[in-house]
């Protein structure tokens, strides 16, 4: 693992995103709530929670930590027959939260196609993505603004 012993603890955030497209069969269902497995977007949210919790479990010499907050959102998008997921993390450390963040959001958009790949095979992830994080030594960084 990254030594980071010498580094501060400061207040620090990450949000990522990932966005799962559906067939109509599969977004109908996930959008009248008749999925047959039950609630997609509940059980979709809980399992990125929890992947937070152990993103060292997921990605190979990444630290354990311990954090303040997760957030996991899902926004159902009728017009392009999709799910986007956007997972928040938030805590006090010596190093960033951006892998927390992309697992959760990754965990997210897995589950959702667990629950609903029964309506739909052809089931796309999309756009696993940093869309920003703040604090550490390095500042702030947001997609899309200049670097």
């Amino acid at each position: 693992m990254v030594d980071v012993s010498g580094k501060r603890a400061t207040l620090r955030t990450a949000r990522a995103r990932a966005v799962v497209a559906l067939g109509r069969a599969a977004f109908g269902a996930l959008d009248a709530a008749t999925n047959r497995k039950g609630d997609a977007l509940a059980v979709a949210r809980l399992a990125g929670i929890q992947a937070a919790k152990r993103t060292a479990e997921w990605i190979p010499l990444c630290h354990p930590l311990a954090f303040d907050s997760v957030a996991v959102n899902l926004t159902p998008r009728a017009a392009r027959l999709a799910v986007e997921i956007t997972a928040e993390v938030k805590g006090t450390g010596k190093t960033g939260y951006e892998m927390e963040a992309l697992v959760a959001a990754t965990a997210a958009a897995l589950a959702l196609y667990d629950m609903c790949k029964a309506a739909d095979k052809g089931i796309e992830i999309r756009e696993i993505t940093l869309l920003e994080k703040t604090g550490g030594k390095s500042g702030s960084w947001r997609r899309g603004k200049a670097r």
